[in-house]
């Protein structure tokens, strides 16, 4: 059964992915206590550790509020990610089954689906899960679920703010194709470790050079 502390913690942590408490939205533990019926330790428990994971800052004299994300924390967790997302790749990549590398081929195919469709959601969700397919099996809990909690924060900031860089999903699709054939390909860790690296890197490059040539320059087009 889980505990009061882990309990507030998920429903925080899950009402700002879903939306519900929104970039600078302020959580206030008294309105918590009412609603949820749990008592204020747990909350205040839940916003520290949510603070240590970066989705809550809590500002004095003003209390807790849902971080507001830009496209520097998306550069940043993105340029994280390469590095612990391709480090947990390449653990996982000699434990990947047959049926994994099918599935991660399917999630690919959909992806392209997705692009062709114009439904730039369903094009993230399931990169998402392409990657944390491609991670999952590293044999170190910690670290996958740190690259999923980085994918989860990732996923808050595309809500927040939209990202274009003309050709980069096409050319991500094709890059998903040479990591699958590098994996099946019993390639050594290191090689696929930066093959993974730079496919993320590659995207924090378009859309930063992309901003650059903005009327505006960096952030010039807004947030949506």
């Amino acid at each position: 059964m889980q505990s009061k502390a882990e309990q507030s913690f998920q429903i925080l942590k899950e009402r700002i992915m879903d939306g519900t408490y929104g970039p600078g939205h302020r959580l206030v533990i008294n309105q918590l206590v009412r609603e949820y019926g749990i008592s204020s330790v747990p909350w205040r428990e839940s916003l520290r550790r949510l603070e240590a994971e970066g989705w809550v800052e809590i500002v004095p004299n003003v209390g807790a509020l849902v971080r507001t994300f830009d496209t520097d924390a998306w550069q940043q967790g993105l340029s994280l990610l390469a590095r612990v997302g391709g480090y947990a790749t390449a653990l996982s990549a000699p434990h990947l089954t047959k049926d994994d590398l099918a599935a991660a081929r399917l999630l690919n195919r959909r992806m392209g689906e997705a692009l062709a469709a114009f439904d730039p959601a369903q094009f993230g969700r399931l990169n998402r899960e392409f990657h944390e397919l491609l991670a999952s099996r590293a044999g170190d809990d910690r670290l996958v679920t740190m690259v999923r909690n980085e994918w989860a924060r990732l996923e808050v900031i595309r809500k927040s703010a939209f990202w274009y860089a003309p050709g980069r999903a096409e050319a991500s699709l094709a890059e998903h194709d040479e990591l699958i054939a590098i994996i099946e390909a019993a390639a050594d860790p290191e090689t696929i470790e930066t093959a993974a690296r730079q496919h993320e890197l590659r995207t924090v490059d378009a859309v930063t050079r992309y901003e650059a040539g903005l009327p505006h320059g960096p952030n010039g087009y807004g947030h949506r």
